[in-house]
């Protein structure tokens, strides 16, 4: 099994999980197309989701990109002074919780931002005011663990000999051939 593995990945250049996600991720774009194309609002869709591509490409990921470049600077400014990089990157402890919480606010954004007052009125009788408390909260709660993370790793790494980090871009934890 492992040798018909190896021999896939070496002709298709990626680990044959890739391929599954790939057709899976086809089949789930096929069912949606199948489903929305005889909607009579299916121009409407599509010219949402093309605005949405060009908004992201065009607007937030040069801007996330960006902020993104202070992390990497910082990084390469520690390199600098230390002539090694730290031992445990935080860049990852500041991206995921960022990536949660403006994905929240990205989903939530007519109740955080106030815009569904009338709707969730009528629907539920509430307003949208503690949303943007609860938005906020999550937030928090988001970076509080993520920092919890980082601080243990940090613990574990400071109780480490200073010769023993594996290199980098190596795993620390290799898998024998077994399993």
């Amino acid at each position: 099994m492992t040798r018909a593995w190896r021999a896939f990945t070496r002709s298709y250049g990626a680990n044959p999980l890739h391929l599954l996600a790939l057709l899976g991720s086809f089949a789930l774009v096929g069912g949606v197309l199948y489903h929305v194309v005889d909607d009579p609002d299916a121009e409407l869709i599509g010219i949402w989701f093309l605005g949405a591509v060009i908004a992201h490409d065009l607007v937030l990921y040069p801007l996330y990109a960006l902020a993104d470049r202070g992390l990497a600077a910082g990084r390469w400014a520690r390199r600098r002074v230390t002539g090694r990089p730290p031992r445990v990157p935080g860049t990852n402890h500041v991206r995921i919780p960022a990536m949660g919480s403006l994905l929240l606010l990205g989903v939530f954004w007519p109740t955080v931002g106030g815009a569904a007052e009338p709707v969730l009125r009528f629907a539920a009788g509430l307003d949208t005011a503690p949303f943007l408390d609860r938005w906020l909260l999550a937030t928090a709660a988001l970076f509080l663990g993520s920092a919890v993370v980082y601080a243990v790793r940090l613990g574990r790494a400071a109780r480490r000999p200073v010769g023993t980090d594996p290199p980098p871009g190596t795993d620390p934890h290799p898998r024998t051939e077994g399993s």
